[in-house]
């Protein structure tokens, strides 16, 4: 990792400490307790330091610019599932096509997989039952989920929202 990157991550990791204790504390204008804030929070980047685990997997803040617009894209996606999901169920007859299907994952970082799996799971219909290494098995309540399509932008939209490249090779 470049000094960049590490400078990055630590400034990264300690801004997002200072505003955690600044929202669970609510002080702001008690100096003793900003000044406890300021040594605990240096504490923490200091064992995290020593533990040598600063990487873009503890401090993942910077990639949140690329979650936000990754998390409106799949609200418009729940919503969709869940119409069609709930068209097919109040039907009298209920025509259920449930199926299992393998489908690769692009992401290739766990933290990537692990998002596009979650993902999955959170789109009506469809749950991930299991992650391999390049793959996930779905299951679908209905046979119009299975769509490789979709699920490839859906894996394609979880790497660029983790900063890793876009397409399958």
């Amino acid at each position: 990792m470049g000094l960049g990157k590490f400078i990055g991550y630590l400034v990264s990791l300690s801004a997002m400490l200072v505003a955690l204790w600044l929202t669970l504390s609510g002080y702001f204008d008690k100096p003793l307790l900003l000044s406890l804030g300021a040594v605990s929070v240096g504490i923490t980047v200091l064992l995290v330091l020593r533990m040598r685990i600063l990487d873009d997997e503890a401090s993942p803040y910077h990639r949140l610019f690329g979650l936000v617009g990754f998390w409106g894209w799949l609200l418009v996606e729940i919503i969709k599932s869940s119409l069609i999901v709930s068209k097919n169920i109040l039907r009298p007859e209920m025509l259920l096509t449930p199926r299992m299907v393998r489908v690769k994952t692009l992401p290739a970082s766990t933290y990537g997989r692990v998002l596009f799996a979650n993902s999955i799971t959170l789109t009506p219909g469809t749950v991930s039952v299991d992650l391999d290494d390049d793959e996930i098995i779905v299951h679908s309540l209905l046979k119009e989920m299975t769509n490789k399509d979709d699920f490839a932008e859906m894996a394609r939209r979880c790497a660029r929202a983790v900063g890793e490249k876009e397409s399958i090779s």
